[in-house]
């Protein structure tokens, strides 16, 4: 039984939807780096979708490239988050201005 290329584009989108308002609705910077964790997994989905559809392995490369790069933007965020916390005790977005020059 093969799922229709349309429910993974769908599930791409209410995932994108989803942590698109996360992102412009959230302040705290945890729910924020979430948020586009969700985003680009939901990009991911797409992109092994259309991979599926077009019977080769581009989709699939392309979502691994992805991963790796959220994994670093993972490991920088949080480090840049930990140093934040230090300084100021709180994770909101509007109450951290430290990087203001």
């Amino acid at each position: 039984m093969m799922v229709p290329l349309a429910w993974y584009l769908l599930l791409g989108v209410a995932l994108f939807v989803i942590g698109a308002a996360g992102v412009l609705l959230r302040r705290n910077i945890l729910v924020v780096l979430m948020s586009l964790e969700l985003m680009l997994n939901s990009v991911n989905i797409n992109f092994i979708a259309f991979g599926r559809q077009s019977n080769d392995f581009r989709g699939q490369i392309f979502a691994l490239f992805v991963i790796a790069i959220t994994a670093a933007e993972v490991a920088v965020a949080l480090g840049i988050l930990v140093a934040l916390v230090r300084n100021k005790p709180t994770l909101k977005v509007d109450d951290v201005t430290i990087m203001k020059g």
